[in-house]
């Protein structure tokens, strides 16, 4: 990774001009999982928008526009330019990059036609730092194992393979936050749900309901095919739970975590661990024993 030049303005002072407004709400969430980091590390620089546009030569209401999400999806050499400036790594940027523009409706060929081929070959050599790479081989399998909860093969592999690349683009956020794991759950939990369907506001378990069943080694297929709707209500229950109790749930009931490797993989204490499972548990069970509202019906 490079190092960033000396900005013009120290990061713990105002910076001269208008304040950076924030991303536009019809941003995807793949254009926001690189745009997110680049703001960050902009606002970290203490560099102001007309030093940033005198750097790199593009338009101050451009970089506005762009570090908003605002206008018509960036190109690549202006996004490589911006990510130079500010020493992020670029090479997954632009896998992020490039995944967002497909989602933006652009085409394969505006792609290469606005790519600098010699900055990509470039980047393609770049890897990320050690421990990065160490911590991806310790959590990857689990990473997947909860994001197979949610999405099929193709978008779970997806989901873990971007959270690792958000996670290069800010890692050094990750090292110098109170807990990497925690902050690197935050990172997988939030893209995996950004792509999960959801009903009522809430993630839909009921394709996890077929899947767990299929796992299952009942000695008779037709008591499995009975367990359907019970599963289906359990795991309707279990979606309404708060985000940490739900995630709890979900690694305990479906994925077969220990609470040690639970703490260990959320960056939780084992006893908050076991105090969200008492809690999750307790409510489950409280809504699945109260008969049905009875309310209407004939004497």
């Amino acid at each position: 990774m490079t190092t960033p030049t000396d900005p013009l303005v120290p990061p713990d002072r105002p910076r001269p001009g208008r304040k950076l407004g924030p991303i536009a709400d019809n941003v995807s969430s793949t254009h926001r999982s690189w745009l997110m980091p680049m703001r960050d590390t902009y606002l970290a620089s203490g560099l102001t928008l007309n030093a940033l546009s005198d750097r790199i030569r593009f338009a101050k209401s451009k970089l506005s526009e762009l570090l908003r999400g605002v206008g018509l999806y960036p190109r690549w050499e202006v996004v490589f330019l911006i990510a130079a400036e500010l020493g992020m790594p670029n090479w997954p940027l632009y896998r992020l990059w490039r995944q967002a523009a497909f989602e933006a409706q652009r085409s394969g060929e505006w792609v290469e036609r606005c790519t600098d081929r010699t900055t990509i070959l470039t980047a393609a050599d770049t890897a990320p730092p050690m421990n990065h790479r160490a911590f991806r081989e310790l959590t990857e399998g689990d990473y997947l194992l909860y994001a197979q909860v949610f999405l099929d093969d193709e978008e779970r592999d997806s989901a873990v393979s971007d959270t690792f690349d958000i996670l290069w683009l800010s890692w050094n956020d990750a090292l110098t936050s109170t807990d990497t794991r925690r902050y690197a759950w935050t990172a997988l939990r939030d893209t995996v749900m950004a792509r999960t369907l959801h009903r009522e506001g809430r993630p839909e378990l009921g394709p996890a309901a077929f899947d767990t069943l299929a796992l299952r080694s009942l000695a008779d297929p037709a008591e499995d095919v009975d367990q359907i709707p019970e599963l289906v209500q359990l795991f309707t229950v279990i979606s309404h739970l708060p985000g940490r109790q739900f995630d709890v749930m979900v690694l305990r009931r479906l994925c077969g975590f220990t609470p040690e490797a639970v703490s260990a993989l959320v960056g939780a204490s084992l006893a908050t661990v076991r105090s969200d499972e008492r809690h999750a548990t307790r409510f489950v069970r409280d809504v699945l024993d109260t008969p049905p509202s009875t309310e209407g019906a004939a004497p």
